[in-house]
Formats: C-alpha cells, structure tokens, sequence
C-alpha cells in the first residue's frame, strides 16, 4: 500500500495512522549496523589463549603414559611417588612466590590447614587403596579402558579454559578425570599402585592447572616457557610408548594452537551481523531491587 499523500509515517505504536502495519519507510535502514559487538582478535593473542588447551592435553598424556609405564613394571610406585612429592613441594612454593603470597593473605588460608589437608587426603586415599584395587574386579578390561577413554574425553570437554559458557563445568571435569584414574589404577598389580596413580592423578588434574592459571595471570612469559617445556615431556613420553602416537599428538597440537587460531582470524572477516530497529528491546537498568 502507498503511503497517504501529506502525511508522514512515524515509528510509534500509541498513534493512529493511515499505514498498513506492516510499512516502512526509506529511513528504516538508516539506523542498520553492522558487526557492532564483533570481537577483534590478534593471531598470537589466540594462539596464547590456546595454551589451556594445549596443556590440558598433555596432562592427560603424561597420565596415560605414566600409567603405562606402572602397569608394564617399568615404574615403581616409590619413585613416582618421590617425584610427584618433589614437583608438588616446588610447586607449592612457586604457587606463592608467583604473587608474592597475596593470594593467600586474601583466602586467609594458611599453610598449617593446606598440610593438614594433604595429610587427610594421603591418608585415605592410602586406607582405600586396597578398595579401589578391588572395585573393578567384576568388569571387564575393555569396559574399564572405554569407560576411561570416555571420561578422560569428558574431562577436556567440561574444562574450564577461561571461555564463559554453560558447557564449562570445573567440577564435573575433575570428577571424571579422578573417575577414570580409579578406573585405570583397579588394572594395575598392587594397591601400593593404585593409591600412588589416584595421587598422581589429584595432582594433574587438580593442583597443576591452578598453578598454570596463576603463572598466566602473574607472569605469561614464564606461562609460555613453562607450557613448551610441559608439551616436550609429553611428547618425549609418548614418543617412547609410540612414535606414530608421537608424531600424530604433535600434529594435533600443531592444530590447535596454529592452524585453528589463523581459521578463526579469517573467519572473523566474514563475519556479518546485522543490527537495527528490528531488534528486540534490551532493558539496561538494574532491575534487581524489584527482586528484594
């Protein structure tokens, strides 16, 4: 329909007009904007992010080999054991010396409670370990590795790697990672084994990536070294288990932290959304105290 000569249409909804409801003018695309929330990426700011990623799989690596070589007799349990004690004392104190102890005058926890927690979890895990050596005895050894290949799998999905999204679950992540440890240390000959995997496991999974979070925070030139050297000892572990297994990690790493940042930079590019008065009304005031 045309519009009626001498009158003019305008926007608004409390006014009778002669125009259909449907009609617009020339203006209507005036206010049209485009890309107005698009975010702007750098490659090397992507491929720094990317360092959760590409550390998070190599935890789980280093676990799966290190738990390859105990159920091979390749590794006692005494010497992963003192080596885990000793990487765990240095990086209690790198953990504080990073910030200088603020972190933990602002907690206000103190290194008293942290031992007497690290002694309650020793203890019990060592008083469960001949339970958890025995839990799986009715199963089979196909389903214990699938059930951990699938809980490993759910673990680097629900990580938190710093994005703000619904997916993410740091709590869900743990437990599935604790889950298939449980799983793979019931495979290996004692309980000594087992309780020392379950430990190992705590360690990787729960301690390493907050001391990874505070050296990206504090210090990202020490993150970035500290995340080639932690990718190197993956793949020199697995080069020794397999060297396709090696080479295949590699390109996979190589991936994600090149090849999947310069497709998301050029992705951007033909990034096109539109904006304008067609957009549904957004309330900006805080309407929180009506909650009270």
């Amino acid at each position: 329909m045309e519009p009626v000569l001498g009158r003019r249409w305008q926007k608004v909804l409390y006014e009778r007009q002669p125009f259909p409801d449907n009609y617009v003018d020339q203006r209507f695309l005036e206010e049209l904007r485009k890309n107005v929330h698009a975010r702007r990426y750098r490659y090397w700011a992507v491929v720094f992010q990317s360092g959760a990623v590409v550390q998070q799989l190599c935890s789980v690596c280093i676990f799966v080999v290190t738990w390859w070589y105990m159920d091979a007799g390749m590794l006692s349990p005494q010497g992963l054991f003192g080596a885990a004690l000793v990487t765990s004392l240095l990086g209690y104190i790198l953990f504080d010396a990073v910030d200088g102890g603020a972190g933990r005058r602002e907690s206000g926890r103190t290194r008293w409670a942290d031992l007497k927690s690290t002694l309650v979890f020793t203890a019990f895990t060592y008083g469960f370990s001949p339970v958890l050596k025995t839990l799986t005895e009715s199963i089979s050894t196909d389903t214990i590795y699938a059930m951990s290949s699938l809980m490993l799998l759910g673990h680097l999905i629900f990580f938190d790697y710093g994005a703000n999204a619904a997916i993410v679950s740091s709590t869900l992540s743990l437990n599935m990672a604790i889950f298939a440890s449980v799983c793979l240390a019931s495979r290996l000959p004692r309980s000594l084994h087992a309780f020392v995997m379950v430990t190992f496991a705590m360690q990787i999974f729960a301690l390493w990536p907050m001391l990874q979070k505070k050296l990206k925070a504090q210090t990202p030139q020490c993150y970035v070294g500290v995340t080639l050297l932690f990718t190197l000892v993956a793949l020199a572990g697995l080069a020794t288990v397999s060297s396709v297994g090696a080479v295949l990690f590699t390109l996979l790493l190589l991936a994600i932290s090149c090849l999947c940042p310069y497709c998301l930079i050029r992705l951007q590019l033909l990034k096109d959304n539109i904006h304008g008065p067609w957009d549904e009304a957004e309330i900006k005031e805080d309407l929180s105290r009506f909650l009270m």
